[in-house]
């Protein structure tokens, strides 16, 4: 079976990872994605110290299953050439800068008489339109400016940026689903992303209890939940446990599996608003017990109950997981100069296999891809 956006061809006009991403989602769909590079390629090409032959390991891990095309556009040629890619193109994306966007044409409103069924994505800072447009823009920064780092971290440790690039991959994800949506309205037009934007609404809930209820939210110990107890990390007698109780129900076959019946009927324990409003001491009861025996021990008992308790595992050990291999998430790619090793596409569709191709060497499809040769 082929895969959903076959037939699609996507342009790219990205760097380091917000675009490239967003373009890999669509290339692992079956799109065509036409990564658009300037004379020195994507800066992500040389940002690793890790090569496999001449693949950079973070280029590798974002820019799989697409072709690359060497592009001047700020000349007229060059120009010309991104022109004749969109007239047969559904989508283009860019995470330039705004000015950077406008000053190569690379809004609807600059290419729709090459192609009124086009759709722009413009993955941006703040948004195409804002006082802030023109002001650096990045995940470090956003997390910063959006109460991220704020709300990050135990709190007596300084404000703390997340452990991975939360917002730049979530910026991607939100134009991949932006550009979908227009294509399945069968109409071109301009999709407007801000990372500060996307980061906003990933707040929903603890932006929702300061709008509604004035409440501000703040951090709290072993990245506790802030309604939810318990839900948060535990010290074991060799490393963290994992503990997310939400449901009374649960509770009591915690307290039933851990020996201490009495918090089910305890007025301080006994339901999730009793041990909101109880919050120290029923961490301080629980971690007293957690505290006395292996994660390994606790996860073997609570686990088969329902109970929602895992270890705090390293990455390394994660993408050895079963699970990880049960769900083809790590996928090996053949490379010219040896076998490339990436994380697999999470979207599994039944019936269609996963297809990965090595990302493209610079300029590799201009020969195909243009009416002249670079």
């Amino acid at each position: 079976m082929s895969l959903p956006l076959s037939g699609k061809r996507i342009i790219e006009v990205g760097h380091m990872l917000m675009g490239p991403y967003c373009g890999m989602l669509l290339a692992d769909l079956g799109a065509e994605v036409i990564k658009v590079e300037p004379r020195d390629g994507d800066i992500a090409r040389s940002i690793s110290p890790h090569r496999v032959g001449g693949h950079n390991a973070y280029f590798a891990s974002l820019n799989r299953n697409k072709k690359s095309v060497v592009l001047d556009l700020a000349s007229e040629s060059g120009r010309a050439d991104l022109v004749a890619l969109v007239r047969t193109a559904a989508g283009l994306i860019t995470n330039l800068r705004p000015s950077a966007i406008r000053k190569l044409g690379l809004t609807y409103d600059a290419l729709k008489s090459a192609n009124p069924a086009l759709v722009c994505v413009a993955l941006t800072g703040y948004g195409l339109e804002s006082p802030f447009a023109e002001r650096p823009a990045y995940d470090y920064v956003i997390q910063a400016l959006t109460g991220v780092m704020a709300l990050t971290g135990d709190p007596d440790d300084p404000p703390t940026k997340t452990g991975y690039s939360a917002v730049d991959n979530s910026a991607g994800i939100m134009g991949a689903v932006g550009l979908l949506a227009k294509l399945v309205e069968g109409k071109g037009g301009q999709v407007d992303i801000a990372m500060y934007d996307v980061m906003l609404s990933q707040l929903n809930y603890l932006a929702g209890a300061w709008l509604n209820a004035a409440e501000r939210p703040e951090r709290h110990p072993h990245s506790a939940h802030p309604y939810i107890v318990p839900a948060q990390i535990f010290r074991t007698a060799d490393g963290w446990l994992t503990l997310f109780i939400t449901h009374d129900r649960f509770w009591h076959l915690f307290c039933d599996e851990i020996r201490h019946p009495e918090w089910i009927v305890d007025p301080r324990l006994a339901t999730m608003s009793a041990r909101r409003a109880n919050r120290e001491f029923a961490l301080d009861s629980i971690a007293e017990v957690i505290a006395a025996d292996t994660t390994e021990h606790w996860v073997s008992r609570l686990a088969p109950l329902g109970i929602v308790a895992a270890g705090v595992e390293s990455l390394e050990v994660a993408l050895a997981s079963e699970h990880a291999r049960a769900r083809q998430m790590v996928a090996t790619i053949p490379a010219a100069e040896g076998q490339i090793r990436v994380v697999g596409n999470p979207i599994k569709l039944f019936g269609v296999s996963d297809e990965y191709r090595a990302p493209p060497m610079l300029g590799e499809h201009n020969r195909s891809l243009l009416n002249h040769t670079k």
